[in-house]
This record gives C-alpha cells, sequence and structure tokens, in this order.
C-alpha cells in the first residue's frame, strides 16, 4: 500500500485517518532518513487524540509517553540507541503491551517487536522536496482498514 503526501499538512491529515483506525497494542514503526516526516506523522497521530500541543520530539529521551481517558500513546525515537539490548533494558518491551506505539527509526529494532505491527517507510521526492511517498506495510495479523 502506498500513500502520496504533497505537504506537511497532507502527512498530518493521513495520519489522523490512520490513527482513527488504531487501538491497544498497535505498534507502527516510522522508517526513512532524516526530514523526510516521521515526526508530522506522529504530529498528526497525537492530533487525532487531542494531544496537537504535546507533541515534542523524544531524540534525547528515547520515549514520550501520552495518556487520554482512551488510550495511552507511546512515541519513541530509537535512533540513538546503541543496540536491542539498550531497549530492552529500559523496558521497552513493557509498553508494547500497554498502549499504541509509534517508534521513529523502528527499523534497529525491528528484530524484536512483536510479530503484528506496521511499518510506513518515509521517501523523499528528488523532483519536489515537499512530496513525500509512505510505503505501508503489514506484518503478522496487523490491520490498517482504510485501504
Amino acid at each position: 500500500m502506498q500513500f502520496i503526501s504533497k505537504c506537511e499538512q497532507d502527512t498530518i491529515e493521513f495520519a489522523t485517518k490512520v490513527a482513527s483506525k488504531l487501538k491497544e497494542k498497535d505498534i507502527i514503526v516510522l522508517s526513512g532518513e532524516l526530514g523526510s516526516g516521521k515526526t508530522k506523522f506522529a504530529q498528526g497521530v497525537l492530533k487525532y487524540f487531542g494531544l496537537e500541543n504535546e507533541i515534542s520530539s523524544p531524540t534525547f529521551t528515547i520515549v514520550n509517553e501520552y495518556h487520554t481517558e482512551a488510550v495511552s500513546l507511546y512515541h519513541f525515537d530509537v535512533y540513538r540507541l546503541e543496540d536491542t539490548d539498550e531497549f530492552y533494558a529500559m523496558g521497552g518491551e513493557e509498553y508494547f503491551e500497554n498502549g499504541i506505539c509509534l517508534i521513529e527509526w523502528g527499523e534497529m529494532i525491528e528484530s524484536i517487536l512483536p510479530p503484528d505491527y506496521i511499518k510506513i517507510t518515509f521517501h523523499k521526492d528528488l523532483d519536489n522536496e515537499d512530496f513525500r511517498k509512505l510505503d505501508i506495510e503489514l506484518f503478522g495479523n496487523a490491520t490498517l482498514p482504510i485501504f
């Protein structure tokens, strides 16, 4: 599956649509080079849950936790992890059972993820700096009923 974003707002709106289908224990791996739209996507997910003013990049904290009456959201940035052992040491796998997980640079820990997850890979367009191609892959029994 694929989505073409023509601007940051498209990415946010697409993420909001995706968020409307998410449920507890869903995991979304966000992959792609720096500046490709991963954090904008996370912003859209948080917007759906009324947390748009709460977004901050978890670059230096590894994970930001957001709690609403409906759901808990965990926004990871695992770019700075040395290896999967560091993720285990911080108790990272416990988050998978307790809410929705958005994991930027998630390909770095893909080998230890539960079998069911969604992976969205962001690609910059070489001809138009505002365009992004988002490739969506479903692993295991993960579903995303917007397609």
